[in-house]
């Protein structure tokens, strides 16, 4: 009995263990998977190397020939690629992928000119439920703020259940009350998109060794619940994929000694926002 308990104990232990790896510290689930892994990952095709980013920024990045550049480095940050299907406002089926951001939690729309969405980070974190998203894409999709009447007709639901949900995206620092009307707490929202990324690169394999990647802020299952809330009943995912983005991280030692970093897009050779790297 006392060796059945013992192995009780210790299998909960596990699965513990497991769950808060998963949840909390997806860096060390990150570890895990290279040990255990064929020793290459997924990445996407760089297009420009540091050199030619150097190059094309010089005037920019070196205010004058007491600045100098120091050697750069190859990061890759983490990615989420679905494989989705979805239906359209005209009552057709749509297919296609989906790459989404495991740093900053945003969708990106298009490779190219790697555009992306502006709001679905804020909604991660705040666990943003499917009922919400109906406020938010309403509001997203306006592109102004609504008053409350205006809503409710809209949504075709009764005040008192609307009351409910525009309490809850308050409280979650989603959107925000201006006398009887509302609007989207963030600065040029992007949220209510067609689900998927019009992917313009090659995805190519890398082997891990020397290669820096740079830990998930947000986990695969967070990116699917997200998803699955925010783009309705239809939105079905088939596959998923962890894939990476390479960045150069390119420094520039300033004449007092200090030093500052810019993160370089490999893929279209311009500057990451802030929000990519910082977390």
């Amino acid at each position: 009995m006392l060796r059945i308990f013992s192995i009780f104990v210790f299998l909960s232990a596990l699965g513990a263990g497991a769950y808060y790896i998963q949840t909390k510290r997806p860096e060390v689930k990150n570890k895990i998977f290279e040990f255990v892994s064929s020793g290459q990952f997924h990445t996407l095709e760089a297009r420009f190397t540091a050199k030619q980013i150097m190059e094309i920024n010089k005037k920019d990045l070196l205010k004058d020939d007491k600045h100098k550049f120091l050697e750069p480095t190859l990061k890759f940050f983490p990615y989420l690629l679905m494989e989705v299907k979805y239906t359209t406002g005209t009552d057709r089926t749509g297919e296609g992928v989906i790459l989404w951001d495991l740093t900053d939690g945003e969708m990106v729309l298009n490779t190219k000119e790697w555009d992306k969405t502006h709001g679905f980070g804020d909604c991660i974190s705040s666990s943003t439920e499917r009922y919400e998203f109906k406020v938010i894409n309403l509001l997203s999709d306006r592109g102004d703020a609504l008053e409350k009447e205006h809503i409710a007709r809209i949504l075709q639901i009764e005040n008192a259940v609307l009351d409910l949900w525009l309490d809850s995206c308050k409280k979650k620092k989603l959107i925000v009350q201006s006398g009887n009307s509302y609007r989207l707490h963030f600065q040029d929202p992007k949220i209510h998109v067609i689900p998927e990324t019009q992917l313009h690169d090659r995805i190519v394999t890398k082997s891990y060794k020397n290669a820096e990647r740079v830990p998930k802020r947000f986990s695969s299952t967070q990116i699917k619940r997200i998803s699955e809330s925010a783009f309705g009943n239809d939105f079905a995912i088939r596959t998923t994929m962890d894939v990476f983005l390479p960045v150069y991280s390119i420094t520039v030692q300033n004449p007092d000694g200090s030093m500052h970093t810019s993160y370089w897009n490999a893929l279209n050779g311009k500057i990451l926002s802030k929000g990519a790297y910082i977390h």
